[in-house]
């Protein structure tokens, strides 16, 4: 990509995170994409490429680990146990029912195979909660529902990744379904990249210590994040789940030190201008990429999909929820409501459907089209809803 067209593109960024001062009715993101979409139609931004390398190696990374060494250590010991059920045996149930369902409902109208829908449904699971964070904390003014929603966000990423890879290569090699294949892979590949990531972040963490001029432990916060996902990946394990994993082991070791404040602050200072640029860039870049995916022959068909997903989330979330006594103590079952309305779509979901598509495949041209669809439904739907529905919830 030149330089000039990524220099407009974070100019429109900045014009619109200082408009938007409230963050509020209206989330960033949806704006941002919509942008993107009216950028498509003219030649000079048309033509420009969105790679699912760019997405994943350059742009992923730096956004978990800045989640990651943000999210507080405290509320990842309140509130594991749910993050951790959430993201792994809740993301498989939702893989499972919603490819069932999507099954059920495309039958009448189009022919999908049953793991073609299995695939549609791995690239609806990952959440993106950069639009509702903020906005549930504003509204609500519950600080657990932010913490869980952004908790289960940062693993489930790269769950979902594992998922999507063993069930797109049962696709495309047109093998059978087996259950057996999806839970040896994920378990495997995820928790090779939680040790790796664990055990990079507290070498990492150490050296941070010993190293007190700031601008030092920038460039070792730049050399982890992007250190440990190349390395996990070139080991065959998660990326995504390293670097979270790094993140977090920083931000335990930041929480045990006197000099937590001095640490923070030459990390925030530097990632808090990456964050914000990379945001913009990549929700500009998910409406101009958008624009060749989207189909109106089956919009209808998307759209089921979509409410599918919210449907099956739902039933997930307040079923466990509300199953367990000591999780019911902690989330009433509207604050679980509001948790599945939360798991919005975003640029997770879009890095999966340009893997699919790289592949090259004749059989996935509707499938892309239906997901891509489904996930813009789902950012515009579920980030202007977010506001509404939890003051009304409250």
């Amino acid at each position: 990509m030149q330089t000039t067209p990524i220099i407009i593109l974070l100019f429109i960024g900045y014009i619109i995170f200082s408009i938007d001062k409230k963050k509020e009715d209206f989330p960033v993101p949806p704006i941002l994409v919509l942008l993107g979409i009216a950028l498509s139609f003219i030649p000079y931004f048309s033509s420009i490429e969105v790679t699912k390398d760019l997405i994943y190696h350059i742009l992923l990374p730096a956004l978990l680990f800045i989640s990651a060494y943000r999210f507080p250590p405290s509320a990842l010991k309140r509130n594991g146990g749910i993050i951790g059920f959430f993201a792994t045996i809740g993301i498989i149930l939702t893989i499972l029912l919603l490819g069932g369902a999507i099954y059920a409902a495309a039958s009448p109208f189009v022919s999908l195979s049953f793991i073609g829908c299995l695939v549609i449904a791995s690239m609806l699971t990952p959440t993106d909660p950069v639009s509702v964070v903020s906005i549930l904390e504003q509204s609500t003014g519950n600080k657990l529902m932010a913490d869980i929603v952004e908790g289960e966000s940062l693993i489930n990423d790269g769950t979902s990744i594992v998922i999507f890879t063993v069930l797109s290569g049962m696709y495309l090699q047109n093998t059978q379904f087996s259950i057996g294949k999806l839970l040896g892979e994920f378990f495997i590949i995820s928790l090779g990249g939680i040790i790796l990531g664990l055990a990079v972040g507290w070498l990492f963490s150490k050296a941070i210590h010993i190293t007190h001029h700031k601008e030092y432990q920038v460039m070792l916060s730049i050399i982890l994040a992007y250190g440990v996902f190349n390395a996990a990946e070139l080991a065959g394990v998660s990326g995504v789940l390293a670097t979270v994993f790094a993140g977090i082991m920083l931000s335990f070791e930041f929480e045990r030190s006197i000099k937590e404040d001095h640490f923070r602050e030459s990390l925030d200072g530097f990632w808090g201008v990456i964050e914000i640029s990379i945001l913009s860039l990549l929700f500009l870049l998910i409406g101009i990429v958008a624009a060749h995916h989207l189909s109106f022959n089956n919009l209808g068909l998307a759209f089921v999909i979509f409410l599918a997903s919210l449907v099956v989330r739902i039933v997930i979330i307040t079923g466990t929820t509300q199953l367990f006594p000591a999780w019911r103590n902690k989330i009433t079952w509207k604050e679980s409501i509001l948790l599945s309305w939360s798991g919005l779509k975003g640029s997770m979901s879009v890095f999966l459907i340009l893997s699919l598509q790289a592949k090259e495949s004749q059989h996935t041209d509707l499938i892309i089209s239906l997901t891509f669809t489904a996930v813009l439904l789902s950012l515009f739907v579920q980030s202007i809803g977010i506001h509404p529905l939890s003051k009304k919830l409250r």
